[in-house]
Parts: C-alpha cells; structure tokens; sequence
C-alpha cells in the first residue's frame, strides 16, 4: 500500500538521489513542496546578509580596531596573515555570489532538470555548507583568498543550483497557480538574510572572546544549520508523474495567446527573441533595484542627516560622530525595512501575476517605478521621511516581484518541459544586472561629491538615470510576442522525454492520480510552521529596528 511518504524507486531506479525516487504516489499533499523549497531558499538567501561579517572580519587580527596596512595592495591582501582585511576587499563576496549564481545556473540548470530536484538540492547544500566551512578555515587561518573560494565560488556554485532546484517542480505542481507557487519559494531567497543576519550577530556576541571576534565559529555554526535544513529541503522534494493536473482543474478552454500550450527545446531557447527580451526586462528592473539596496543605509543617512534624529537644520556634514552613529543605526532599519518590501513583494506581485498575466505585471513594475524613481528628489526635498520610505518599498517590492514572476512568465513562453533550465540560463542577466546596478549608484555619487553636489542631493541624477534604464525596460516588454511555432517541439518528442524521465506507471492520460489533495492538513501545517517560524522571528526583528525610522 502506498501512503505520501512512499519513496521506494519504481522499476530501475539505482540511487536514493535518482529523480525516478521522488515521484509522488497516491495520497501526497503538493503544500509539502513550497515548504521543501523555503528550506533551501531560506538558507541561501543569506548571501543577500553577508555584510553583518564585514566589519568584526575587519578587525579580525587587530580584534579591537582593525591592523591595517595602508599599502597594501589586493593582491598581497589575499595572502597577509598580519594585516586585518579591508571592507571593500571583503564586499567583492557579493559579486562572487551573485556572478557565481548566474553562471551555475546557467551551466548546470539542464543537468538539473534530468537528475531532478533532490540531486541538486542535495548538492546545493554540499556547496552552501561546505563553503562556509572552507570560509571558516580561511578566517582562522586569515587567508582571504581561501574565504573568496570556499564561500564565494564553492557557495556561490550552491546558490545558483539550490535557487533553480524548485523552479520546474513548482510550475507543474502548480499549473493552475505558477505566479504564487513560484513566489512562494523564491520569497525565501528574499528572506533568509532577515532569519541569517540576527542570527549571526547573536551567534558572533555568543563565540566572541579575547583571542577571537567570533566569525569563522559563527561560520561553522551556520554551515551546520543550514545543512541541517537543506537536507530537508531536498528529501521532501517530490515532483508529479506525467500527465498530472489538480483533481477538478483542467486548462482554460479560452486561448491566451501569452500562456504557450507547447513546448520549447532548451537548445532552441536561447535563439528566440522572448529569451533575450525577457533577459532585458529582468535584468533591467534588477538593475534599478540592486543598485538601491547596496546604498540604502548611506542614501537615508546622506538626504535627511538630522531630520532622522530631530534635528531638521543639520545637514550631514555638521553631524559630529556621536550622532552620526545614531543615524546609521536608523538607516539599518531602513535596509531591513526594504528586505520585508523585497520578501512582501515576491509573492504579492507573482500571485497577482496569475490574474493580470506577466506581462501586465512587468508593465505595472515598470510605469510605476518610473512614477516614483522619479518622485524620489521630490520626496526628498519635502523632508518626508514617510513618503519616501514607502515610495522604496514598493521600488522594492518590485525588485523581489520581478524575480519570482519570472520563472511563470518563461512557463508562459517556453512551457514546462525546460522551464528550470531556460531559468538558469536566463539568470545570467542577475549576473549582469549585479554589477550594472552598483556601479551606477556608487560611481554617479561619488562624480556628483567630486563636483561639490551637496549630499542631501547626491541622488537626484541617479534617480533620473533609474527611469531612463526602466523605460528601456518597458519597451522591451512591450515587444514581447508569443513564441513563433517554428520553434515549438514535437508532441512525440515531448513524450519521449517525459517517458524517459518517468515511470512507466505514471504515463497515461492526464488526471490527479489521487495525488495533490489535502491542503493545508495536518501534515502540511507542521512543515509550512517549520520555515514560518523563523522567518517570523526575521519579520519581527526587521520591525523591531525599522520604527527607529519614525
């Protein structure tokens, strides 16, 4: 007899990792595969929290105040083991995550889709877990070249497979609701710097003593963690057999032109031009998006100075450093406030997606963050801390919305069979988008203090130069057409794929199988508990420091 848990292979199947292991049988609930794909977005979401290590990492040698070498150049900075590290040499980590992603998803997003979720969830967390650990080794051993290749490339490797693990999984368990079942998921990615960053501050005050600031511990601490929860993650992967749809749902019967009812090659994908238009619409909004959230805190603290700690007549430069310290605490509020719009918004907007379509959302994001890029300087000038705290919110809202409409939007256009791989590929635009974004920011603030621009209006030029990069985006998503029928597959060799992917007992008409009923039953309820209650311990200490704000 078979029961949801049921994991014996059918017929051929070798390994505990194979896909043919994780197909679901008869009572299965699919609310246990959002929860599974939370455990491992939760976990490597933390990349986006990495720069509460940055200053303890700092003073690591000097464990009081930094020892520092002026003169040192990168180079020798790889290898010192007497000279502390500088912030900036350690913030190349992001971009090592974030290139890494692109490029891993892009490299092994159709292995993925022939070994399955659990393989790749399986290895993600080998990667993540064991790059912290290799981190931690580095920080002990003060090599910064080792950090870079233990969590940045090793862990970077794991992010790209752990956040594409799901995609395809997701869009056939859901196929009535891809928008929110893929936002579901990709909200853990958003999250998990909300859970992880709080979490290592108290696990640094925790293994901080005279002889160490407590980080390559903290490291080790967190590696174990994660694993813990990636490794269930990946095991409750279950994927559907073929022809599966939800007990009473059947495909609507009114054609819509933007939802494909056919399928496209992942070696024909790249050749259309919705590939490389979707690719610029992401990696346009992300550009805008990511460029704001590696300057928030400074972007705060330089437009309204003392308005932030009543005292409206000072501007930032006549701030002494007491109360300079008391802005910048405030402004990591701020951060984490935008964190909560990030996570809010990638399930809010890819739900919504579902009932206004993709490319209507992707419009939405791009007309209303030109409104309000724009409306930025004039929120600043009125000295309305509200405004223009809520006016980055919904900016980024849209950033977390514009990443999990996405994976639905390629469904629409590519349809399912290749749908995580044609992802991974496209997220080399993540890749792109991630140094377009900062460099814009950074280097346009500091050309705009080298001419002497005050710094309560050090943005302005950029917000303007945001909506130009946001118009562009709108004119490709306008150009965005169905796929073209020359590049459809056959529906013989879509079936041939899913036979040779699936047990011979799944083949047949479409139908549920008995399988996807239960909702939100006993079962489903302890898991989905599992990954919400820490992120609602992240929620409420995100809260906790953004009133400061106010």
């Amino acid at each position: 007899m078979t029961t949801a848990d049921t994991i014996l292979a059918p017929a051929g199947a070798s390994g505990f990792l194979d896909r043919e292991r994780t197909i679901a049988t008869a009572g299965f609930n699919r609310w246990l595969v959002p929860p599974a794909a939370l455990c491992i977005h939760l976990c490597i979401g933390m990349a986006y929290g990495f720069s509460v290590f940055w200053l303890p990492l700092s003073r690591a040698i000097g464990l009081n105040a930094p020892k520092a070498c002026p003169d040192m150049t990168l180079v020798q900075e790889l290898f010192t083991t007497t000279c502390d590290w500088k912030v900036a040499s350690l913030g190349w980590m992001y971009t090592l995550f974030f290139v890494l992603l692109g490029v891993s998803a892009a490299l092994w997003g159709g292995w993925l889709e022939r070994v399955g979720p659990r393989k790749a969830g399986f290895v993600s967390a080998l990667c993540w877990c064991g790059g912290l650990f290799l981190g931690a080794i580095g920080i002990y051993t003060h090599q910064l070249w080792l950090m870079w290749l233990g969590s940045g490339v090793i862990g970077g490797v794991g992010l790209g497979l752990g956040y594409i693990s799901p995609v395809s999984t997701l869009v056939k368990w859901f196929p009535d609701r891809r928008g929110m079942a893929t936002g579901m998921a990709i909200m853990g990615f958003g999250g998990g710097a909300m859970i992880g960053a709080p979490l290592a501050n108290l696990l640094m005050n925790y293994f901080k003593s005279p002889t160490s600031v407590g980080v390559w511990e903290t490291f080790v601490a967190m590696g174990v963690i994660y694993f813990v929860f990636m490794m269930i993650g990946a095991f409750r992967y279950r994927i559907p057999p073929t022809g599966w749809q939800p007990e009473g749902w059947t495909p609507p019967v009114k054609a819509n032109a933007m939802i494909s009812k056919n399928n496209v090659h992942l070696k024909d994908a790249h050749k259309t031009p919705q590939f490389w238009l979707i690719w610029w619409v992401l990696c346009l909004n992300v550009s805008a998006g990511i460029g704001v959230i590696g300057m928030a805190s400074p972007m705060l603290q330089e437009i309204f100075a003392g308005k932030l700690i009543g005292l409206p007549d000072i501007g930032f430069n006549a701030l002494d450093a007491g109360q300079k310290a008391q802005i910048a605490a405030i402004a990591a509020g701020f951060a984490g406030l935008l964190s909560l719009f990030n996570i809010g918004g990638r399930f809010f907007w890819a739900s919504l997606s579902d009932k206004i379509g993709r490319k209507n959302t992707y419009y939405t994001f791009f007309i209303l963050g030109i409104v309000l890029y724009a409306l930025a300087p004039t929120f600043a000038a009125m000295g309305s801390k509200l405004l223009f705290v809520l006016g980055f919110g919904i900016i980024l809202s849209m950033y977390g919305g514009g990443f999990a409409t996405v994976p639905a939007y390629l469904a629409d256009m590519f349809g399912t069979q290749f749908v995580g791989a044609i992802h991974g590929r496209l997220l080399t635009a993540w890749s792109t988008a991630g140094i377009i974004g900062p460099v814009v920011v950074n280097y346009i603030r500091e050309f705009q203090l080298a001419a002497g621009v005050p710094r309560d209006q050090l943005y302005n030029t950029t917000m303007y130069i945001l909506c130009a990069m946001l118009i562009a985006g709108l004119i490709c998503n306008y150009l965005i057409k169905p796929v073209d029928a020359k590049w459809h597959m056959k529906e013989a060799d879509v079936a041939k794929l899913q036979a040779a992917s699936a047990s011979a007992a799944a083949s047949g008409p479409h139908g549920s199988y008995g399988i996807g009923f239960g909702g939100l039953d006993a079962k489903a309820a302890l898991f989905w508990a599992f990954v919400g209650i820490p992120l609602a311990w992240g929620v409420w200490k995100t809260l906790e420091s953004a009133v400061k704000i106010f």
